[in-house]
């Protein structure tokens, strides 16, 4: 409405605000950043280690009946060691799931964004590449950047074309920076190996879509931030913001426009 002065949201991303028409209003926007890192970088590693190892799928074999003798290579996934992981945006959450991965024996970080950052990435001794490089060498690609309109639909058919047929993808940022269409063709194809999903378009995702078909594909109901420590610092963050913004004071974290 027209006496609107601030907006506090409960999230890190802020692509679901119209932001043209709030900076033009002079509009305050308080966000929730940092404080759901932690959870958020834990999630897409679950989510990678449950795409990449097959966990819902042998789980499921388990209640099926499909379990039966042993066989050597049944049930057989990919796993970290040794692997090159490509992180899209090595913002505070890639920097958290690069940290987190590094143990797990990786052998080389690449990285991709609007521009080197060279501070964040000795850490991990990563490399800046392009996207298509990125695709091409990566055993693991992790999408943790922002949704803009440079990244809306930028894992493409010729993204996941130059994608190894034994690689796996993680998108834990937004799910307009995925176009779904064609990630279901390079999944049904076998163009690559996996894929796990923590955001989708639309959210929730219907029933009947045909990505939740697909055995090699892990969906979850957009869970990044959910533990109850995370979940209750957000809220008490996105309280703060607002109060402060009526307030007219500086917001514990405010949106800069």
């Amino acid at each position: 409405g027209p006496g609107l002065k601030v907006i506090s949201t409960l999230s890190v991303g802020f692509d679901h605000l119209a932001l043209d028409e709030i900076k033009k209003r002079g509009i305050r926007v308080g966000y929730t950043p940092d404080v759901l890192t932690d959870a958020t970088a834990e999630l897409s590693v679950a989510l990678l280690l449950s795409a990449c190892r097959r966990l819902p799928e042998a789980a499921e074999q388990v209640k099926s009946g499909g379990w039966t003798t042993w066989k050597p290579l049944w049930m057989c996934g990919y796993g970290l060691s040794d692997s090159t992981v490509g992180i899209i945006g090595l913002g505070r959450i890639g920097q958290a799931v690069a940290r987190r991965l590094k143990p797990f024996g990786v052998r080389r970080f690449l990285y991709t964004g609007s521009g080197p950052k060279p501070e964040s990435a000795a850490e991990f001794g990563a490399e800046f590449v392009p996207l298509t490089r990125l695709a091409e060498e990566s055993d693991f690609v992790v999408v943790t950047c922002a949704l803009t309109p440079a990244t809306q639909g930028m894992c493409n058919k010729d993204f996941f074309g130059r994608m190894k047929k034994t690689s796996v993808f993680v998108n834990t940022s937004r799910g307009a920076v995925v176009n779904q269409e064609d990630l279901y063709d390079a999944l049904a194809q076998g163009q690559i190996a996996a894929a796990g999903l923590d955001v989708t378009t639309p959210e929730p995702l219907p029933t009947d879509h045909p990505l939740l078909s697909l055995k090699n594909c892990v969906i979850l109901p957009h869970i990044g931030s959910a533990t109850y420590a995370t979940r209750s610092t957000m809220a008490v963050l996105a309280a703060k913001n607002l109060l402060a913004g009526l307030r007219g004071e500086p917001m514990p974290h405010e949106l800069k426009l």
